[in-house]
Formats: structure tokens, C-alpha cells, sequence
């Protein structure tokens, strides 16, 4: 396949509430995307890197740069047949993950289209359906987190996990067992404790919660593993888990029993097929974590979520709890019984609604394939 231009180009968007976790309290997101031209097609990606290099190294500033001054060249230079081939192509380029998924996924879009298949037929995946949670943030209050918690209930999401930090995780759990015993719960620190924590966080046993998400530091493996064996609940990693290679460690170290697996952070579709495969081979469940994404980042989230390891229901939320107006349509949409459905035309399964794209646009850049000769 040879690509005949690249668009980058950053978006605004307002969150319809503000996201709280405990790196801090975001109100709108300036969101990177990607536009791959080729026979008349475009495949359309999404980088989910943040205004700030706290989740990982990368922000939506480094990203473009690198996106821009490297990874857009080497595809445009490159005659690739599939698009499990892009890891090769931007081997060059270490880490920048994120900036990686977002060129990469794509080349799976656009090869969807091509093939006039599905992204997530494509990927291998075998779910028509798949089962929705939602992540809600750290609150102001205790009444306000049992009415955000409520609401989430009534509209059917299978899981409500809730963001924490030390000082943000007893009472609002007490409260939310002690209003909803029966739901399925789980906390995501977000590398918020400390092993010193240990005592603390056995405590949190009690509240019969699925998992508790990446506790400690984000590069660890040594002391979750230490931490597994003292808590009877499952620990999950998120951050840590950067490729097929950490996935495989965690495991053998019995650092965790759960995977979160983001597109973002493992660099793209093709690492994160890896990532499924290797913990479902080894008994390993995953799910599909969120990064605020637009519509796009969505759309890709739930073909991922197709693939048969993803058995514990994800952050895809519907894209009503995020956004006034999303930049896709149809919206995203939960159903009452908490799934969403796994979309079977062509690419992506979402048109993008291009008019709004261009409203909220605040800078663009076009790489083209001629440029490079």
C-alpha cells in the first residue's frame, strides 16, 4: 500500500463534566488526529497522549513533533502490504508509543476499508457485542459521587470503577457498597500509593472489589508482585504494561491477574493483538482501558474489545458522558444491558464528521508522499 498524503492536526473539545484522577482535574481536551489518504480512502486515528506528560512521557506536543518530523515520513516512504508491519517501519523511532498508535491504527482503518471489511474483523475479533463499564473521576463530595455512581447504574454499565488516591478511597467506597452492595466495582489509582501503603490498601479487601488497578509506580513489576500476594483482590496493571514483553513478566512474576490494555500505550493495534494474545494463552483476562478519546479513539477501542481474551467489560463508555457533541455518527450508545455493538461495515463502522472536525481545529499540517522525492 503506498499512502498518498498525512494529515495531523489538533482538535478542542469540552467535557461535558470535569475528569479528576490523581494527577489532576481535566475540563477539555486538546486531542491529536490523524487523516491517511490513499485511492480515494481515509483511515482516521487518534493519539491519546495528554496536554501534559503525566500518564506517560508523551504529550500531544511531542507527539506532533515526532509524528510530523518522523513517523509520517517513514509510512509515506514505506510499500507495506498489512498493517502489522508499522511496528518495523517506525523501529527507528524509540518509544512515543502513542504517537505510534495513532499513525498505526490508521493503516488498520484504512485497510479495513480496502478490504471492505471491519476493523474488527480484521483484527480477528469474534464478539458482536461487547460489555461496558465506566471509569468515574474523584469527586468533590461524597453525595456527589453516589449520584454520578447512580446514574452510571441506571444506565446499565456492567462495571463502575471509581478513580482514588490516599485520602479517596475508604469512605467513598463504604459509601458505595453501603448504597449499591451488589454492583461491580473496582478502584484505579493510578499510581497514587506507595509500598508503605501495603497495610492500607489489604484493607480495601473488604469491599469485594473486581480489581484494584495499578496501585503503585508505573514502571514496576517487583513490587505489585508483592503486593499481589498479601491482597485476596486482584491487582490489574494499566501503566506498566507497554508491550507484549512487560505482559509476559507481569505474568510470570504474578505481578497481577487483571491486564488493561490501551492502544495508546502499547503503540497500536498490532502490539496490543500481542498483548491479548500472550495473557490469553496464559489464563490471563484483559479489557479495554480509556483515555478521554473522541469518537475516533472510540471507535477503535470497541474493535479491539472484539477479540475473545477481552472478557471483563472496559472503560468504551457511550460517548453522551464525555462529550456535548462527538466528532462521529452515529454516537457511540450503551444499551440498557450495558453493551455496545460491535459495528460490521467497512473500516472503522463510524462516519467522522468532518464539518465539526474543521470547526474545532486549531492547527493542521499535511505531509505528502511527492514532498519526500
Amino acid at each position: 500500500m503506498k499512502i498518498d498524503a498525512i494529515n495531523i492536526r489538533e482538535i478542542q473539545m469540552q467535557l461535558v463534566h470535569p475528569f479528576e484522577t490523581s494527577f489532576g482535574r481535566t475540563t477539555h481536551r486538546r486531542i491529536l488526529l490523524v487523516e491517511l489518504r490513499a485511492e480515494g480512502l481515509i483511515g482516521w486515528g487518534e493519539c491519546t497522549a495528554g496536554e501534559h506528560p503525566y500518564f506517560s512521557e508523551e504529550s500531544i506536543d511531542t507527539a506532533w513533533t515526532v509524528l510530523l518530523n518522523e513517523l509520517a515520513p517513514a509510512l509515506l516512504a514505506a510499500d507495506y502490504s498489512h498493517p502489522g508491519q508499522c511496528p518495523h517501519i517506525f523501529g527507528k523511532v524509540r518509544g512515543n508509543r502513542m504517537a505510534k498508535a495513532a499513525l498505526e491504527n490508521a493503516t488498520w482503518d484504512l485497510q479495513a476499508q480496502m478490504e471492505g471489511i471491519s476493523i474488527s474483523h480484521l483484527l480477528g475479533g469474534v464478539r458482536k457485542t461487547i460489555p461496558c463499564g465506566v471509569s468515574i473521576g474523584i469527586q468533590p463530595s461524597i453525595a456527589k459521587l453516589l449520584d454520578v455512581v447512580g446514574g452510571a447504574v441506571a444506565d446499565g454499565y456492567q462495571r463502575i470503577k471509581i478513580k482514588c488516591k490516599a485520602g479517596w478511597d475508604v469512605e467513598p467506597l463504604e459509601a458505595i457498597r453501603h448504597r449499591f452492595p451488589e454492583i461491580t466495582l473496582s478502584i484505579d489509582a493510578n499510581s497514587a500509593y506507595r509500598f508503605r501503603d501495603a497495610d492500607h490498601l489489604v484493607t480495601l479487601d473488604d469491599f469485594q472489589l473486581l480489581m484494584i488497578e495499578q496501585p503503585l509506580w508505573a514502571d514496576d513489576f517487583y513490587f505489585h508482585s508483592l503486593l499481589q500476594k498479601r491482597l485476596e483482590t486482584a491487582i490489574c496493571l494499566d501503566e506498566s504494561i507497554r508491550n507484549r514483553r512487560d505482559a509476559l513478566a507481569a505474568i510470570e512474576m504474578e505481578s497481577c491477574r487483571i491486564i488493561n490494555v490501551k492502544l495508546g500505550r502499547v503503540g497500536g493495534f498490532s502490539e496490543a493483538i500481542a498483548v491479548h494474545n500472550v495473557a490469553h494463552e496464559r489464563g490471563i483476562p484483559v479489557w479495554c482501558g480509556g483515555m478521554l478519546e473522541s469518537g475516533i479513539g472510540r471507535s477503535h477501542n470497541i474493535a479491539l474489545s472484539s477479540l475473545e481474551n477481552f472478557k471483563l467489560p472496559g472503560d468504551v463508555s457511550a460517548s453522551s458522558r464525555y462529550w456535548h457533541e462527538d466528532i462521529i455518527e452515529p454516537e457511540v450508545t450503551v444499551s440498557p444491558k450495558g453493551v455496545i455493538t460491535v459495528p460490521q461495515t467497512p473500516g472503522r463502522g463510524f462516519e467522522v464528521r468532518t464539518d465539526l472536525v474543521e470547526k474545532l481545529t486549531t492547527r493542521k499540517e499535511e505531509i505528502r508522499a511527492l514532498q519526500l522525492v
